[in-house]
């Protein structure tokens, strides 16, 4: 792994989300803003994914947990599926059912095992729904949630969702401060509130895969939230037994002999057999890795992410001498003695309609904070150079 880039796909609006196939690294998703989502094939070529409806462009959209189907969701509240292969219409279905009134889906996401997948909408609900049942229920089908989330006290409206990673707790983000509510998805019962930093909006929040660790970021600080770790020292000795107070301890009769003369005597070695093969070589996948419908793990799944130390201030003789450099194929020398960087192709996507005067929303509120400082009028005393400046 160098960091370098392989390739890089310029689009003519802001782009909103970027999600891997789960199954398939050559496929991605693209949602462009105001745009139908995008597929895109490393490999070459990239497809639009169908609208429900022309007019409404504010589009989600997700890969399901196998990277079978592609689920959109609108303005208007109606959710589609999609198959991959074929981008045919498979089902669909609208979040407010019965109701005249239509809530925006915000995003989808879904749990990494399990057929669960939850769905973060405008009017401060989340809503919790079965693939199987919505895909049983094809097109047009009227498919009710098995659990719905939200907070009755405060309303407060959710900036980001997810699964934790055995799928049986759901994580919520506040859009109005830097709280995390955390759920249990069988009963719906609220079972933590994690409160970061006052006065900080909270971008994004998400779950470990295995451990239950959840990680959030606000102001460009990330924070790692994670339970106590309580010392068990049973773990390391079976017959350790923790006090709770001072106990008199009572010193048994033979427990400090040369010999016991009360130890049963042992009738025999126990026979063991020498014909059981032991296999060293093959190695079982770790189920915490695997889906719940994967049979082995993904050979090419990035598990960590190498890094080295840095020392400040070494001490003599710390580390041993550093090996002489070797210079990746990839680079070449000029005559300047500078390398050049590693070269990657570039792919302009061209999407017809697709507006190209659009700020992405996290750069549209820097600006209006920096408008809202700049027509703000200095009151007080001069600053110093301010009063250098005055001529008397």
């Amino acid at each position: 792994m160098t960091g370098d880039c392989e390739q890089k796909y310029r689009f003519p609006s802001p782009i909103l989300k970027v999600q891997f196939n789960p199954r398939n690294d050559k496929v991605f998703l693209v949602c462009p803003m105001r745009h139908a989502v995008v597929l895109v094939n490393s490999e070459g070529g990239h497809q639009v994914v169908p609208l429900d409806d022309d007019s409404d462009l504010n589009i989600v959209a997700s890969f399901d947990r196998r990277g079978e189907f592609v689920y959109t969701g609108n303005g208007r509240g109606k959710v589609s599926v999609l198959t991959v292969s074929e981008l045919s219409l498979k089902a669909s279905f609208k979040v407010t059912q019965g109701t005249t009134s239509a809530t925006a889906v915000k995003s989808i996401e879904f749990a990494r095992r399990g057929d669960c997948f939850l769905i973060n909408t405008a009017d401060r609900v989340i809503r919790v729904y079965d693939t199987k049942e919505v895909l049983a229920c094809g097109k047009d089908g009227e498919t009710e949630p098995i659990q719905k989330l939200q907070d009755l006290v405060n309303k407060t409206m959710w900036k980001k969702c997810c699964f934790s990673g055995d799928g049986e707790y759901i994580c919520a983000g506040s859009a109005r401060q830097h709280a995390i509510y955390i759920w249990e998805k069988s009963i719906g019962n609220l079972v933590k509130i994690l409160h970061g930093t006052k006065g900080e909006l909270l971008l994004d929040v998400v779950w470990h895969p295995v451990r239950p660790i959840v990680a959030s970021i606000s102001s460009g600080v990330v924070s790692v939230w994670a339970q106590n770790q309580v010392e068990n020292w049973s773990a390391f000795a079976p017959d350790f037994k923790e006090l709770d107070e001072n106990v008199e301890y009572e010193e048994r009769e033979s427990e400090f002999d040369l010999s016991d003369k009360d130890k049963l005597v042992e009738l025999g070695p126990k026979q063991e057999d020498d014909d059981f093969e032991v296999d060293a070589c093959s190695i079982d996948p770790v189920a915490a890795f695997c889906s719940s419908d994967e049979e082995k793990e993904d050979t090419d799944t990035l598990e960590f992410l190498p890094i080295a130390p840095e020392v400040e201030d070494p001490e003599d003789g710390w580390a041993a001498p550093p090996p002489p450099t070797v210079l990746p194929q990839h680079k070449e020398w000029g005559d300047n003695n500078s390398p050049t960087l590693h070269k990657y192709r570039t792919y302009d996507i061209e999407l017809k309609g697709a507006p190209s005067d659009e700020i992405h929303p996290l750069l549209s509120n820097k600006t209006k904070d920096k408008q809202q400082n700049g027509n703000k009028k200095n009151i007080g005393r001069p600053r110093m150079d301010d009063r250098k400046r005055v001529k008397i």
